[in-house]
């Protein structure tokens, strides 16, 4: 594969040049992430708690929401974080430049529309409350959910909530719907809300990826990126072979009991090395026709003023090389 040939030429005359005097600045730097409770983030954190990641090399930052990851990115407080691809895309047209080198997950359920037992149909929604967190993902989900329902935003009223916070905003009935996802939407339809509409309806729109900064991606901060990369791969590669013991490892963050933490990822597909290439390399990747497509739904819904170039949108060269998990 050229890219990934001229990278590893690019990063071994970069590993000279550090030990030349006077070349310092070339040293292997550490890399800073950002990253919510989310079931797809959670290999991160699996593999710093099991020392599969070094925390010299990368720092996790745990954030509440999407939203505090985008403005730790905004601040410089990170390099990276975690995104869906639509959250991502709303970061490059304030001005972050950003490339997804890792896709965690695709949503085939995961995100979803839960209700109050009472509204049987998506037409239903009329007037009543549905809440959601001011994210993009959220803002897509819900132009779907009217056009499938025949509404316009002004047939129902909009209750902004984090996604922390969903659980006691059901309680005390703060709205009548939730625009939520995995693991807080097990812990709504625990507590009687319905099921009504889901991310399978939308095949290929949600996808959660690692952003950095693209002038991270440099020969200082390589070493970081792939070493983050490979530790996902070997958090995944656990999941995969030790699905009980992992999800017992992971409950504590996602605050859900371990027995059920597996039915949390039913609703995504969680590509592996070989997937992501095929996501992620090359100018025909799956990855870059989800982004047009995605792209040009959030301008037609006017999450975008314009569509995105898709310049820099993606990298694969930080995958590992030989698709082993090491």
């Amino acid at each position: 594969m050229p890219v990934r040939r001229t990278f590893i030429k690019a990063l071994g005359s970069a590993v000279l040049a550090s030990s030349a005097p006077g070349c310092g600045w070339l040293t292997d730097k550490p890399i800073a992430i950002a990253a919510h409770v989310w079931v797809g983030y959670e290999s991160m954190f699996l593999a710093r708690n099991e020392g599969w990641l070094d925390t010299k090399k990368v720092s996790l930052l745990e954030t509440t929401n999407a939203t505090d990851s985008l403005s730790a990115l905004t601040d410089g407080r990170v390099d990276g974080a975690a995104l869906t691809l639509d959250e991502m895309l709303k970061a490059r047209e304030i001005g972050l430049p950003l490339t997804a080198v890792l896709v965690f997950d695709v949503s085939v359920g995961a995100d979803m529309l839960v209700v109050r037992p009472a509204i049987k149909h998506l037409a239903d929604l009329k007037g009543k409350r549905i809440g959601l967190e001011k994210s993009s993902v959220a803002a897509l989900l819900l132009s779907e959910i009217l056009l499938a329902a025949g509404l316009v935003p002004k047939d129902v009223e909009l209750i902004h909530v984090d996604v922390d916070k969903h659980r006691h905003a059901w309680r005390n009935k703060q709205a009548d719907a939730f625009i939520t996802y995995e693991p807080m939407a097990s812990q709504l339809l625990m507590d009687g809300a319905v099921k009504l509409f889901d991310s399978r309806k939308i095949p290929d729109t949600i996808v959660d990826v690692l952003a950095i900064r693209s002038d991270r991606l440099d020969p200082a901060h390589a070493g970081a990126v792939r070493h983050l990369v490979a530790a996902h791969f070997q958090a995944l590669d656990h999941l995969t072979r030790n699905p009980h013991d992992a999800a017992y490892r992971m409950a504590g963050r996602l605050g859900v009991p371990a027995r059920e933490v597996l039915s949390a990822f039913k609703g995504l597909l969680l590509p592996d090395v070989a997937h992501n290439f095929r996501l992620l390399a090359g100018g025909q990747s799956t990855l870059l026709a989800s982004a047009r497509k995605v792209s040009d739904n959030m301008v037609k819904g006017g999450l975008l003023r314009q569509q995105d170039t898709l310049i820099d949108l993606i990298r694969a060269d930080f995958l590992p090389d030989d698709g082993q998990v090491r």
